[in-house]
């Protein structure tokens, strides 16, 4: 049977990806689609066989088994209070949510299977597990830095990525801190320092290197977007798994571990 995918954002740049991901998935049927009130496509049709995009997910109780949300931290938030309520899983892959917003899902988590990530693509969950392994196998005598880049459009930095890296990169260096910005003289580096540095322009998709900096040698660990269907296809792989499992708070590492 059909898992029935609902997809917040249906009009947005990746909302229009997960759709046709959906689409393309012989173990999800595309259930619903809905946009805020102010949207020029509300009643515009999307999917294959079409469906209309709707003023909301109300009307969808009852008739879906995932939400998939690629919006904004305060739509992100409005959809999974309405999931926890009408027991329904949610995939999150919204970017620049804080630390409230987290405790908040978190409450959430309790009702419904919720899977949340900065970044739905497999192959840089892939990248985590491997950054956490090289920095514990070469220890505290590299320096560590993370570069990420991305398109001009995007509106909050670092990228939610960034972050996850740095706090995969901080597990096991547990005395480093973040430094995301050098300017002037600011003299030696710091060893207890991992510094993030934020590109922005052109179309980028999404760019990730964490460098490792020895004596005499560089190791560098870098992943490229260059479609924004690896995000579409891990978040879709996510809500299949979610819609079969018990409520709680869920990562990448989770849906792909099983």
């Amino acid at each position: 049977m059909s898992v029935r995918i609902a997809v917040a954002g249906a009009s947005g740049r990746m909302g229009r990806v997960i759709i046709d991901v959906v689409d393309t998935e012989s173990h999800a049927v595309l259930a619903g689609a809905w946009e805020h009130a102010q949207s020029p496509a509300l009643g515009s049709t999307v999917g294959n066989p079409p469906i209309a995009i709707m003023n909301g997910p109300e009307p969808l109780v009852g008739d879906i088994d995932a939400v998939i949300d690629f919006t904004t931290p305060q739509a992100t938030l409005e959809h999974a209070a309405w999931c926890a309520q009408n027991g329904i899983p949610i995939i999150i892959g919204t970017t620049g949510l804080n630390d409230a917003d987290h405790a908040l899902l978190d409450t959430y988590a309790r009702s419904i299977p919720l899977v949340q990530a900065p970044n739905m693509s497999i192959g840089v969950n892939v990248m985590l597990a491997v950054a956490k392994e090289a920095a514990r196998m070469l220890g505290s005598r590299y320096d560590l830095e993370l570069v990420e880049t991305h398109h001009k459009h995007k509106v909050d930095a670092p990228s939610g990525t960034a972050l996850r890296l740095l706090e995969t990169l901080q597990s096991v260096r547990t005395e480093a801190m973040g430094n995301f910005a050098r300017h002037g003289t600011i003299g030696a580096r710091d060893p207890n320092e991992i510094g993030v540095q934020t590109l922005r322009g052109g179309d980028v998709v999404g760019e990730h290197t964490v460098f490792y900096f020895g004596d005499a040698e560089r190791l560098e660990i870098t992943h490229r977007a260059t479609d924004r269907k690896i995000f579409a296809q891990g978040a879709v792989r996510a809500a299949l798994w979610a819609s079969s499992q018990k409520p709680g708070r869920y990562a990448m590492n989770d849906v792909l571990s099983t």
